[in-house]
């Protein structure tokens, strides 16, 4: 009988040979001594006798034995062998009595090599055991820049709380993210009731995942079942059996497409000719009134950033009139579905959430009804359920810190950022550019307005700021005429410039082709992918506004510098630029993508601050955190 197994895991194994070869891939066991030669000693830690995930031994630690496997660990010596004897008679022993002596291990990268056990863990792969036990040593390497490692950092932070070790995944933040879910307090340790619950969850949702075709796909299992997560909430996954979770999957398949894809979503930097095309076929019949809702996290009378938004919708009454019917809601809560629900129990066709907040809930209702047109105001995320919109505001605040560097006289500019999400940091460094590209001995000093028990200009006072570049608007209810740029003369206060968010024109936009049927055409023209509409001055979304105290030379120097970039002549993110640990971060010849300005974790050299751990902010500001902050570099 083993005989006959053996036999057949050494076809397995001569399959798997062929395979690897004809495709010039190494087709025995990776040997960890070899992969380490080259690196530097990593630390080592004992983890004793850890469960296994046997899909999560890749290799051997020496060469002593790799060419009697194939890269699967399924045999590859002759039956006649003394190596295929030995086979078969633990095949024997461990289908009788099952496991009885644990393998020794080394893990790195959270990839096992063993040292002792080679034979039984192809045994037991190829009985199909889901794990094994093993006496295993961590070897840890050393910090460095690349995703994998960064990832990997993530993960030791992940394990130390909960001992997990069977979920990959391959997004930065997405181990802190699924830990929420999992255990969203965090003052109480990790229970071993949790972990019993999160491994039902996870192998019911594994099995229920691959049934409907996810080893066609690319993407980890961990990076899958977050987006789940993300939609559906764990609170009420866990509750849910497998034929619930079927349905669950199919509803969202297009979602876990994009996770495998290199290029998860597009860009749409600019309204496009397809936008604007007519179809045949209206999305929304034009015999009655679009209803459109704009759900806002805060009132406008107390946020800026809702009053923006609100100036937008207005735009939106008086440019289509009766064709569009627009109402505002407000919530301060990111959870509240119920409001989402009633919205559209009450008829409308469109909404937008502004705020990046507000994600969660407009991706899970987008999901329930796809009958509905649900856009989020936010950056660095990809949905297929849900377009995403922002602004390109790095762009103004590159000509305002032109103007601020220009006008300072102390060479001292303060810069009052708020939240350290995807974004800000690229607002500061072009700032921040923009004022070294015309006095490159000032300084820009970065403070946080959202800092727990902390007052930036005070801080400001003691290097002798004398330009302040601050929020770009305030809401109403506020008379302070301390926002976007303005100067210091003695205690008072005085108005420079200011960036402009048109999101009217992004609205009027979104909502003509919508009206004209148009929609879809952005779909078909980026194919299978989410779409995020990033626009900038080109577009007039962004735009700047100048005090008259401004000189004259001054004024035409800003002109130039907006013609250029509304041309797509120029970008601020282009040339050589240098963070403040003097490595270069771009080179002359080079313009970063917009991508890569988005995902900007690093200051700038003539910036003095640092992006702040999230430890030491306001509370009020960690649920937008959690979505959408930034890692320090």
């Amino acid at each position: 009988m083993a005989f006959t197994d053996y036999q057949k895991a050494l076809k397995m194994g001569e399959k798997a040979y062929k395979a690897c070869t004809s495709k010039g891939v190494y087709p025995f066991l990776p040997v960890l001594e070899d992969m380490l030669s080259n690196e530097k000693s990593p630390a080592q830690v004992k983890l004793g006798l850890v469960e296994i995930p046997i899909e999560l031994i890749v290799g051997t630690y020496t060469s002593g034995r790799t060419t009697a496997f194939s890269n699967d660990f399924m045999p590859l010596l002759a039956p006649n062998t003394e190596f295929a004897s030995k086979w078969s008679v633990l095949y024997d022993s461990l289908l009788e009595n099952g496991q009885r002596d644990p393998i020794i291990a080394y893990e790195y990268m959270n990839r096992f090599y063993v040292v002792e056990g080679n034979k039984r863990v192809s045994v037991l792969k190829f009985m199909g055991a889901v794990s094994i036990e093993g006496t295993v040593i961590r070897l840890i390497p050393h910090r460095n820049e690349s995703k994998d490692n960064k990832i990997y950092y993530e993960f030791l932070d992940f394990y130390a709380k909960t001992k997990i070790n069977y979920v990959l995944m391959n997004r930065e933040g997405a181990y802190e993210k699924l830990l929420k879910h999992i255990h969203p307090n965090e003052e109480e340790p990790f229970t071993d009731d949790e972990l019993i619950e999160f491994k039902a969850v996870f192998n019911t949702f594994k099995t229920c995942y691959l049934e409907a075709g996810g080893n066609k796909l690319t993407s980890y299992i961990g990076d899958v079942i977050l987006t789940y997560f993300d939609i559906f909430g764990y609170e009420d996954i866990r509750k849910k059996d497998s034929a619930e979770m079927k349905k669950d999957i199919a509803k969202i398949w297009s979602e876990f497409k994009m996770i495998s894809d290199e290029k998860p979503f597009s860009m749409i930097t600019t309204p496009t000719d397809e936008s604007q095309k007519k179809s045949i076929t209206k999305l929304i019949p034009s015999s009655q009134p679009l209803k459109v809702a704009f759900v806002h996290y805060k009132e406008p009378s107390i946020s800026g950033w809702s009053h923006w938004h609100e100036m937008g919708r207005e735009y939106i009454d008086s440019t289509f009139g009766e064709k569009v019917q627009t109402k505002s809601f407000y919530t301060y809560n990111s959870s509240d579905q119920e409001l989402l629900e009633s919205i559209i129990a009450e008829g409308y066709k469109v909404i937008f959430t502004t705020t990046p907040v507000l994600s969660s809930i407009s991706l899970k209702c987008a999901v329930l009804h796809p009958e509905v047109i649900i856009m989020n105001c936010s950056l660095n995320t990809a949905f297929r359920h849900v377009r995403t919109y922002y602004l390109r505001i790095y762009e103004a605040k590159f000509i305002i810190g032109a103007v601020a560097g220009i006008l300072t006289e102390q060479n001292s500019i303060g810069y009052i950022a708020d939240y350290p999400i995807y974004g800000m940091p690229a607002s500061v460094n072009a700032f921040a550019l923009g004022v070294k590209l015309v006095n490159p001995r000032a300084k820009v000093y970065l403070d946080w307005s959202t800092i727990k028990d902390h007052d930036p200009i005070k801080s400001f006072e003691a290097h002798d700021v004398d330009i302040i570049s601050n929020r770009d608007i305030n809401a109403p209810v506020q008379e302070s005429r301390e926002f976007g740029l303005y100067g210091l003369n003695g205690d008072k206060s005085y108005n420079i410039a200011m960036p402009v968010w048109n999101w009217g024109v992004m609205y009027e936009s979104l909502i003509r082709s919508i009206l004209n049927g148009a929609w879809k055409n952005d779909e078909n023209a980026n194919g299978d992918h989410g779409l995020n509409y990033y626009w900038g001055m080109p577009s007039d979304a962004i735009d700047v506004i100048f005090s008259q105290r401004i000189p004259s030379g001054t004024r035409q120097l800003i002109w130039m510098l907006k013609n250029l970039i509304v041309k797509n002549i120029f970008t601020p993110f282009s040339g050589d630029i240098v963070d403040q640990e003097g490595i270069i971060r771009n080179e002359a010849g080079h313009v970063m993508s917009y991508e890569e300005i988005i995902n900007i974790n690093w200051l700038a050299e003539n910036i003095v601050g640092e992006i702040p751990d999230t430890s030491l902010l306001d509370e009020g500001c960690h649920e937008l955190i959690s979505q959408l902050g930034i890692k320090r570099d």
